[in-house]
């Protein structure tokens, strides 16, 4: 019979992270018995904490990461779309820092994960305190509504405060953290939480190449929706499915950076560089870049290796996107303290940027200023098809003039009217579709952050919808579906690709103009129209029946074709 031997599942080291004082109101000390000394925390500390996080990480990046856009633009092995996507990333970034403008305009759902010291005293519901804190940052600041609470099966309402928040709080019993309450908190979008998955997978594949192969497979199929490049974390095990995918969520936020490196016969949890280092470089191989077409599609990569039960090994897959917000806190006798993000994103720009640099390729993917072919989107929608024909996928574009914007809700019920003999509202057939819904529009701005939302959401509609003349050039991110492509091929339509992630530049610089056309009682699912100016997309999906992204999904890198093929 082996030893009794106890080890934490996920012992994470010594905590790296430079926090900044809050506050040191609502936290102090008594004494109890045995003379053990408690920390007293008021409900008006974990509200503060809790707004002034949601709105940190609304606004800013942790520096890191903004190292990590920066390094793109000096890889000289960095595709022109790569250090074009990293350069607005990074733009974004300074306009967001400006606490006005959240860097996405999707500003998640709420996430807090709390570990509290067994000597931590507070009155009442700590629930109730955090989701507080939660509801006035995302009333007050120019944040979105994205919870719909279920009134039936069927039906659903929009709560309109962004609670329910998902606020998990844990026990935390070992020695020395008794008199600290720490924190992770999340603002997890649609597009990166969609981009989480579980296999079941067997002993089969814990051998190098079949692990490799697996991997490569599930990685192509994550696509670009989620807005790379990515902060991507597998994790290999778990002792239970629900373990492995929350797993996978806090590598993700580099929240267990500092687990062991290597196993040991407490079955504890650990992280592999070595795998990580492979599959690092397979992802700078796939082809597919930040976005569209290059070497970025992941900033960094994290595998963790669990437990498992002999009959089970699940294998869990997320991400964190260009929007990667999160922030640690803690709550301790010297305060509240909240990690330090980088409020100067600005020294991350490089001194020239694209309107000073010349395109370095003609028309075509290029950084600089005449890269992009203008499109006026104030003609006709024949001469906008006919200009589009002209240009190849992956073309970069700049496009000005009217959107129309449209995504799940409005589609839905223009798609009924359709069904019902109706005939194709005038508005789509006039101008192209941008799949979106903004944040709270702030005052003296024209919008509020207002970036693309994920096109394979609406990939059901399109054949219907362009039979009909309207959706003949849709705007939106990420890959679509071969559906997609054979509806563009038979009607001459095109779907152009927007940059996932640059919601705030988007707002600031390309959006002139903000009105609703139909469905006002939508709030952001209603139909709106917008002028644009300089708008960057790129050809995603011609008219041809050619699709940029139609072969990235093929393994091709870690197991071979058969001769002759």
């Amino acid at each position: 019979m082996a030893d009794f031997l106890y080890e934490d599942l996920l012992p994470i080291g010594e905590d790296p992270t430079e926090y900044r004082l809050l506050t040191s109101e609502g936290v102090s000390t008594v004494e109890g018995p045995d003379g053990r000394t408690f920390l007293k925390v008021e409900p008006e500390a974990m509200r503060l904490l809790t707004e002034t996080a949601l709105h940190d990480i609304s606004h800013y990046l942790r520096t890191d990461h903004l190292k990590q856009l920066a390094s793109i633009l000096d890889d000289p092995e960095a595709s022109n779309n790569d250090k074009f996507v990293a350069l607005d990333l990074l733009k974004n970034a300074n306009i967001a820092a400006a606490g006005v403008l959240p860097m996405c305009q999707d500003t998640g759902t709420a996430i807090v994960m709390g570990k509290r010291g067994q000597h931590v005293l507070t009155p009442g519901d700590d629930e109730e305190s955090i989701a507080r804190g939660v509801y006035d940052a995302y009333t007050r600041l120019n944040l979105r509504y994205s919870q719909n609470a279920p009134l039936t099966m069927w039906e659903e309402k929009n709560t309109g405060n962004n609670l329910p928040a998902q606020i998990e709080l844990y026990a935390d019993t070992a020695k020395g953290h008794e008199n600290s309450y720490k924190f992770l908190f999340m603002a997890k979008g649609g597009g990166s939480a969609n981009k989480s998955y579980l296999y079941q997978e067997t002993k089969a594949i814990l051998n190098p190449d079949s692990m490799m192969q697996f991997l490569e497979a599930k990685i192509r199929s994550l696509g670009t929706a989620a807005c790379p490049p990515y902060h991507l974390a597998i994790v290999v095990g778990g002792t239970s499915a629900e373990f492995a995918l929350k797993t996978a969520k806090y590598a993700s936020a580099h929240y267990l950076d500092e687990l062991p490196t290597e196993g040991a016969i407490t079955g504890r949890g650990f992280r592999d560089h070595e795998l990580e280092k492979r599959v690092f470089e397979l992802t700078q191989k796939i082809g597919i870049g930040a976005q569209f077409g290059g070497k970025y599609f992941c900033h960094d990569v994290r595998v963790v290796r669990l437990p498992r039960h002999g009959a089970s090994l699940p294998v869990a897959i997320a991400v964190s996107c260009s929007a990667d917000r999160q922030a640690k806190a803690k709550i301790t006798p010297e305060g509240v303290f909240l990690e330090q993000l980088e409020f100067n994103p600005g020294r991350f720009l490089p001194e020239v940027t694209d309107s000073q640099l010349d395109a370095e390729t003609s028309g075509v993917s290029g950084t600089g200023k005449g890269a992009a072919v203008k499109i006026d989107l104030t003609k006709p929608m024949p001469e906008i098809l006919a200009e589009l024909s002209k240009h190849p996928v992956k073309t970069r574009l700049s496009l000005t003039g009217p959107l129309v914007v449209a995504r799940d809700i409005a589609h839905a019920k223009i798609k009924e009217r359709l069904d019902a003999g109706e005939e194709m509202p005038q508005y789509l057939k006039d101008h192209p579709v941008y799949y979106a819904g903004p944040a709270k529009t702030p005052e003296g701005l024209a919008s509020g952050s207002f970036g693309p939302t994920t096109a394979g959401r609406m990939d059901s509609y399109v054949e219907q919808f362009q039979a009909a003349g309207g959706s003949m050039v849709m705007l939106a991110k990420g890959n679509r579906s071969k559906q997609v492509t054979d509806a563009c091929n038979t009607h001459g339509g095109f779907y152009l690709g927007s940059i996932g992630g640059p919601a705030a530049r988007l707002a600031l610089d390309c959006i002139k103009n903000v009105e609703v056309v139909e469905y006002e009682e939508l709030g952001m699912e209603a139909v709106w129209k917008i002028d644009v100016e300089d708008f960057p997309a790129f050809i995603v999906v011609d008219d041809k029946g050619n699709d940029f992204f139609a072969h990235t999904g093929e393994v091709t890198l870690t197991v071979g074709k058969r001769p002759g093929l």
